[in-house]
């Protein structure tokens, strides 16, 4: 089975996975620039249940919010990417998340039972709220390492005109 999913293909595998009574795990973000960081996050996430999926934001989106050079890899190469990292079990493309009333849609189809996420996380209040519409609940996977960040390493790449 191909680990880079629609969001229809994601809501058919969950609603397999929940049938088996096994556990999934959802964690999500841009992952433009593969660090250390993600690696931890991920692996820590992993642990929190049976399956990881990780929805991945889309190309528009990271531009609107990290910015107009980013991101440095498209969607497209970053699921490749992810998806070759054992510990991801399926890449779920986002595509034109616009509110939390898209995200909430996808999350009580797929109805995960942890929601990872970093500490702290600027976002918490809506996954706390999310994770209640599915009778979930939200972890703190690992605590945010200041010194490995995507902007960072792209600002210092941008510095040297690489």
């Amino acid at each position: 089975m191909n680990k880079i999913l629609q969001v229809n293909e994601a809501i058919e595998v969950a609603q397999k996975l929940r049938e088996q009574n096994k556990s999934i795990v959802l964690v999500g973000g841009f992952f433009d620039i593969l660090h250390i960081g993600h690696i931890r996050f991920l692996q820590n996430a992993k642990k929190l249940g049976d399956y990881l999926f990780l929805f991945l934001e889309d190309d528009e989106a990271s531009t609107k919010i990290k910015g107009e050079n980013r991101p440095i890899n498209s969607q497209r190469n970053r699921a490749i990417i992810l998806a070759s990292l054992s510990t991801v079990d399926f890449v779920v493309l986002l595509k034109k998340m616009t509110n939390n009333d898209n995200y909430d849609k996808i999350i009580s189809q797929i109805q995960p039972t942890v929601i990872a996420t970093t500490y702290p996380d600027p976002a918490i209040k809506h996954k706390i709220r999310q994770a209640k519409l599915v009778n979930g609940r939200v972890e703190y996977a690992i605590k945010r390492i200041h010194e490995y960040s995507t902007t960072k390493f792209a600002n210092f790449i941008d510095k040297f005109n690489l």
